[in-house]
């Protein structure tokens, strides 16, 4: 799997391919017209940079290029979830939990959620 950073912009590309590959570039800016009103020039430029980083790939169609993710969501959800914990609490996800339940609280479901995850997780690799 490729290690690939994106931008807050290009997550928004990268979700629109990812539920409804493929796409070209007059579609994805239908798609994205209401949360971002990015022009077709600015969406053509996101796609090369994300082309260039191997996020995306394209193949001719008929009149026009459609695009297709070249990396899986779960993967770079992983890398970005990685990196925030690396960030801003040295890699303690005890720390992360803790600072979410405190700033807006749990449901008894979320709650239950966790419990659940935790009660199924395997230990450290080694253990």
């Amino acid at each position: 799997m490729r290690e690939v950073d994106l931008s807050s912009g290009e997550w928004k590309l990268m979700n629109q391919l990812w539920q409804n590959a493929p796409r070209t570039i007059t579609q994805l800016v239908a798609d994205l017209a209401d949360d971002t009103g990015w022009s077709k020039h600015t969406v053509i430029t996101m796609l090369n940079r994300l082309e260039a980083k191997g996020a995306v790939r394209h193949e001719e169609g008929g009149r026009a290029k459609e695009y297709y993710p070249a990396v899986e969501k779960a993967g770079v959800a992983l890398r970005e979830t990685e990196s925030l914990l690396d960030r801003i609490y040295g890699g303690s996800l005890g720390l992360l939990v803790n600072a979410f339940v405190e700033q807006k609280g749990i449901s008894e479901t979320e709650r239950a959620q966790l419990l659940k995850i935790l009660e199924e997780a395997p230990g450290e690799k080694g253990e």
